[in-house]
């Protein structure tokens, strides 16, 4: 009995029509290169049963590597300080470190390459919605994935940690019909996040049930306080009319630019118009006056997440794992109530 002659790397560079070194830095996960060529080489490699193949870098197999990545579109803003001290409390609770790893705005970056490359343990996708192709070249190389507030609802049979966006939306109309709005300006991000969505539509809904036929004005912008400004100076055109206006930002950020806008049209929070944000960053307490918002505990969220890695780790199976925090509304004095002036009375 003949036995079939055994893959050898060049015979993989020569079907993937790479050179011998390309070949072994894609199957080794080092170097820059097109997220295609890696790919079409792993692929070819494996068709041809090539050794390499079989042993991705990755998680040692004796699971004794203790470094899970942290993986954000970008850090240093309120909300993801927020995530990384969470996460990183829990890590160093579980013996674990915290590499913080940027998905960054090029095509041609291969993060999921660089977490692999140098043997993380489990990764954590913060705001972010991995590709087919991302996820394949975790598992193959036996790096567990947990989502923590996907923007989307892909990737469903990864656990993920989230919270009850529609439900603290809906919070928000309620108080701010109870604390006597009537006419309402809805702060929406761009793009629309499933987040996003869920905490407008939670709103609207809300409001149909408090408020029947009140007038409610949509608008949008991109999660910036910016753009928040601009939305909501054209939002507060738009509405006219009298009564006390509500209005809804989904971010804390969108709410201080709210703020601004309001100021540049001549009123003020909360005498003309009441705020409610969303999150509860440390700068919401700062705004003048505070902010009323609708607090997502964000680091015990995050804590949850590393939790659920080092489960997945420890070998106890988590599968579709669905773990869903309760909001908050927190009042502050951006919706108190105003006692009228002597001229008013």
């Amino acid at each position: 009995m003949t036995s079939t002659p055994r893959a050898t790397l060049a015979d993989v560079a020569a079907e993937a029509g790479v050179s011998v070194s390309t070949a072994s830095r894609a199957l080794r996960g080092r170097g820059e290169m097109a997220p295609e060529t890696r790919m079409r080489v792993r692929d070819v490699a494996a068709a041809l049963g090539y050794a390499r193949a079989a042993e991705p870098r990755g998680r040692p197999r004796s699971g004794t590597s203790r470094v899970f990545d942290l993986v954000l579109g970008h850090f240093h803003d309120p909300y993801t300080d927020e995530v990384t001290a969470g996460a990183r409390t829990a890590a160093a609770r579980l013996g674990y470190d915290l590499v913080l790893t940027a998905e960054r705005d090029d095509p041609a970056d291969d993060w999921p390459v660089r977490v692999r490359s140098r043997g993380s343990a489990g990764v954590i996708l913060g705001l972010i919605l991995p590709t087919a192709g991302q996820v394949a070249t975790l598992r193959a190389a036996g790096i567990p994935i947990v989502l923590l507030e996907p923007p989307g609802e892909g990737a469903e049979s990864l656990p993920r940690v989230r919270t009850t966006d529609r439900a603290g939306g809906g919070a928000a109309a309620e108080h701010l019909v109870a604390r006597g709005a009537r006419r309402f300006l809805v702060i929406g991000g761009s793009p629309s996040y499933r987040y996003g969505r869920a905490r407008v539509e939670g709103f609207v809904a809300a409001l149909g049930r408090a408020a029947p036929g009140a007038v409610c004005v949509r608008t949008r912008a991109d999660w910036s306080a910016w753009d928040a400004r601009r939305a909501c100076a054209t939002g507060l055109a738009e509405l006219g009319g009298d009564g006390p206006i509500g209005v809804f930002a989904c971010s804390d950020e969108m709410a201080a630019g709210a703020y601004r806008a309001i100021a540049d049209a001549g009123l003020s929070v909360p005498r003309d118009v009441l705020v409610v944000g969303f999150d509860d960053v440390r700068g919401a307490r700062w705004l003048h006056p505070p902010l009323t918002t609708v607090r997502q505990p964000i680091r015990e969220m995050a804590a949850a997440a590393v939790q659920t890695l080092a489960e997945t780790v420890a070998g106890r199976p988590t599968g579709h794992r669905v773990v869903e925090f309760a909001t908050e509304l927190v009042a502050r004095g951006s919706t108190a109530v105003v006692a009228p002036s002597v001229s008013e009375l």
